[in-house]
């Protein structure tokens, strides 16, 4: 059963050692992450999964333990899911939005459950992802997820897809639907206009609108900017 969902943006600039000299301009950002994941520890899980969109090589479930690095963003900063796990986990790699969630879990407090992370693949369809996350809730106990992903990438000129005049009606809905925990309209989210804003985070809301079917939860949405052109939201469903 799903108890109390937090979602939070995923880019490597929400880590200050990645962000370097721009960090303080998304200190609300990461203040709105760290009160969302004081959330989660409220409601007291059994487990928290962390999802995240990964590329289909990414993609798929990883166990406690598991480490990232964002040496890929020029930096030589790990991180590790969780306090838990065995070697053979401690071998495999988190995707760069599973990396960003284990920092946020190191740095702004945790649930006391155990963790594991799910990588979605970006272009699984909206039925697909439905049933990733009535699957994710149905395991026995409570369940909590903290589900990573960016809205549209098209807010401005300099955004990273330019500035698109549907970006930021696709993202207000968004946001209006995470923040009135609106299932229906995270389920109707269209893929292909998702994929051609450049909003990261599509996969991810549909996996929980799956997971809150029959829940009851209610929604609040605590951030809503879009720094660098890019949509970045931050909400909880408890």
């Amino acid at each position: 059963m799903l108890v109390a969902a937090a979602v939070c943006p995923c880019p490597p600039l929400l880590v200050p050692a990645v962000a370097a000299g721009a960090a303080p301009e998304l200190d609300a950002a990461r203040k709105a992450c760290a009160d969302a994941l004081g959330v989660l520890a409220a409601a007291r899980p059994d487990r928290l999964v962390v999802v995240g969109p990964a590329d289909a090589s990414e993609a798929g479930r990883r166990p406690e333990g598991v480490r990232g690095s964002f040496r890929g963003f020029g930096v030589d900063l790990e991180v590790r899911l969780g306090r838990g796990g065995t070697p053979q986990a401690a071998a495999r790699t988190l995707p760069p939005s599973l990396a960003v969630a284990a920092w946020l879990l190191e740095h702004s407090g945790r649930p006391d459950a155990p963790v594991e992370a799910l990588g979605v693949d970006e272009t699984q369809s909206p039925e697909q992802c439905l049933a990733v996350g009535r699957e994710l809730a149905a395991a026995p106990g409570r369940t909590a997820l903290l589900v990573m992903g960016d809205a549209s990438a098209c807010r401005s000129v300099k955004a990273p897809g330019y500035l698109d005049p549907r970006a930021e009606p696709f993202d207000a809905e968004v946001a209006r639907a995470l923040g009135a925990a609106d299932i229906a309209a995270l389920a109707a989210l269209d893929p292909g206009l998702a994929r051609e804003l450049k909003a990261s985070g599509r996969a991810c809301w549909q996996v929980l609108a799956g997971a809150a079917e029959g829940a009851g939860l209610t929604g609040a949405l605590h951030y809503d900017e879009a720094p660098y052109g890019v949509g970045y939201l931050v909400a909880t469903w408890s």
